[in-house]
């Protein structure tokens, strides 16, 4: 145990996390260079176009210093702030962290949330600065905003570049000499915690575990404490990064287990694993369980493909315990799911996986977050979508998630950001200076940042600002239910939750944008926003309109105008019976932001 290290790679996004795990691999790792490409820990294509890790990924590595040869467990874990779950979960297995910080960006929003996480467990962290061989790499600057955060001394401060190599034989030197080896629990039975779970088409349920005690070995029988379940191991490894069969796990080890697991319920992430023999064994501490923050209709545009659809949801949510869905019904759009999601960006991951994976597309109703009402009856309801909510007279107090976001940009950019946070109903909290920038807090309504806060986050900073927010509280709101009627029929999909301060503009630009998208008829239709029977916005789609009277040549003039009442007495039945088609792109689309 004394020569095993377990770490995770930390940084905000974009600052090379994955590229030095690729170094890394490269030199220490059970692969030959042939075999070696970029974000090598990045299985799926979604990571490999974007650019970006989505789920955490483990490696062992062997490090040979002074005849002595060291395992080392090295996590390449998220930098996008939807994807934060993944990094404590990573940050559970470890003793120390890496932080790598862009040499020419230096410290982000995201790499202060990651860092304190990291503090936060007792963990050890060691700074790496990266990109060191850009032309734009401000690294005295870099140094002294981690000294300043960290309280470190300087030789403490490894410089890197993962890109040529530059470097990367100083990190584990440092790890080894500064990581302290895994503790031991000295229980009397076997012992493990589990960090990551997903399903494998062929191998059933594979659990990534860390073991804190004993030993885990194939034929050995394990119970897992939160539902009593046993299993039969089958087979243990680690990645390296190929699968790497072993006899056994031992104490230290972070390695998977393979024990014809069927579901993930079956073994929860955060859960303990222990012999199943043994007497009254107590529980590694877990950590809660991420709960969705942003929740989507996702309907099949082919009715079709409802059941289809939701075999899909149920293998997606096997290997990604954030996402949630339950069946719902609309009235517009038929049967479909309310599903939950961490953020936009993990909205979309499960949206185009959806579309890759199962070939399937889906349409998705514009994104809410999770309201809290309490009803005359002292009863409080969690809210998620807006046909959920009661009657306005049966609501007593209405409640809206507050979440705390740290914004860091370089200091030109500070009053367009205070500009924009008000325009979003924030409050500052906090004003920090560092070297080459601000970091500046404010207390702002989640709903608010959901929607379009990072585009316009980036568009008044150039792309120079970053962020990071956490929940907080639920406060007190003046909430209302916009609901969008065409031809005077309510269209519920189409509804919304807003604060009534917004309600005028926001009712104005949504008929707006559904008056583009709604064919023409032969009709006029109708398009209003209303809060009950309060009509804040109106507008129309004019109807097409036919000459009837161009065969006729002359004559008496009542003709002519027979000819047209009885146009108008047609269109004004039409209207009545004729029923308005809405193209299901529009029920996501009209409610996006005109650029």
């Amino acid at each position: 145990m004394k020569n095993i290290r377990n770490i995770s790679i930390i940084a905000h996004i974009d600052h090379g996390k994955s590229t030095l795990a690729d170094r890394l691999i490269e030199k220490y790792g059970a692969m030959s260079s042939r075999d070696m490409q970029d974000q090598v820990l990045d299985s799926m294509d979604l990571e490999r176009e974007r650019g970006i890790t989505i789920k955490a990924q483990t490696v062992s590595l062997n490090y040979k210093k002074n005849n002595d040869t060291y395992n080392i467990n090295v996590i390449d874990t998220p930098g996008h702030v939807d994807f934060s779950y993944e990094v404590s979960r990573s940050l559970s297995a470890c003793d120390g962290a890496l932080l790598i910080v862009d040499a020419t960006q230096g410290i982000e929003a995201q790499s202060i949330a990651h860092t304190n996480l990291a503090i936060n467990l007792g963990l050890k962290i060691i700074p790496v600065i990266n990109k060191i061989d850009l032309p734009s790499a401000d690294i005295p600057a870099v140094r002294k905003d981690l000294i300043d955060f960290l309280n470190v001394d300087d030789e403490d401060i490894i410089e890197v570049s993962a890109k040529t190599g530059t470097g990367v034989d100083d990190i584990f030197d440092h790890v080894v000499q500064k990581i302290p080896h895994p503790q031991e629990t000295h229980d009397d039975y076997s012992k493990a915690f589990i960090i990551d779970s997903w399903f494998d088409n062929y191998l059933g349920v594979v659990v990534l575990v860390k073991v804190v005690s004993g030993k885990i070995n194939p034929k050995q029988k394990i119970k897992v404490l939160s539902n009593g379940k046993e299993f039969l191991i089958d087979k243990v490894g680690i990645f390296t990064p190929k699968i790497t069969y072993l006899t056994e796990l031992n104490s230290g080890d972070v390695g998977f287990i393979i024990a014809s697991i069927k579901t993930l319920d079956a073994a929860p992430v955060g859960d303990t694993i222990v012999d199943s023999k043994s007497i009254k064994p107590i529980p590694l501490p877990g950590f809660e369980h991420i709960q969705p923050r942003v929740f989507s209709g996702f309907y099949p545009i082919d009715a079709q493909n409802y059941q289809e659809s939701r075999k899909a949801l149920d293998k997606l949510s096997l290997n990604d315990n954030s996402f949630t869905y339950e069946p719902e019904n609309s009235d517009s759009l038929g049967h479909g799911f309310r599903c939950g999601f961490l953020g936009l960006l993990h909205m979309e991951i499960i949206r185009e996986r959806l579309s890759r994976e199962y070939n399937l597309n889906l349409l998705m109703t514009v994104p809410s977050v999770t309201y809290k009402v309490e009803i005359n009856d002292g009863k409080i309801i969690d809210v998620k979508s807006p046909k959920d909510l009661p009657e306005q007279h049966q609501i007593k107090t209405f409640l809206e998630p507050i979440a705390e976001i740290n914004i860091i940009t370089p200091a030109d950019y500070l009053g367009a950001i205070i500009e924009l946070c008000i325009k979003k109903r924030a409050s500052q909290t906090n004003l920090q200076y560092r070297t080459n920038s601000v970091e500046i807090s404010f207390e702002i309504p989640l709903s608010e940042i959901i929607y379009d806060f990072f585009d316009k986050l980036k568009s008044c900073t150039k792309g120079y600002a970053s962020y990071d927010y956490t929940i907080i509280d639920y406060v007190e709101s003046k909430m209302i239910k916009l609901d969008i009627l065409v031809n005077k029929k309510k269209v519920d999909a189409l509804s919304q939750i807003l604060h009534k301060e917004n309600s005028d503009k926001k009712a104005r630009e949504l008929i707006d944008n559904l008056k583009e998208l709604i064919p023409r008829q032969m009709f006029e239709i109708s398009i209003q926003g209303c809060i009950g029977a309060k009509v804040l916005a109106s507008t129309s789609v004019r109807g097409f309109r036919k000459d009837v009277t161009a065969k006729l040549y002359g004559g008496d003039a009542t003709r002519k105008m027979k000819l047209l009442k009885k146009q108008k007495e047609g269109k004004k039945k039409m209207k009545k019976i004729g029923n308005v088609e809405i193209p299901k792109e529009a029920f996501y689309e009209f409610m996006m932001p005109k650029k």
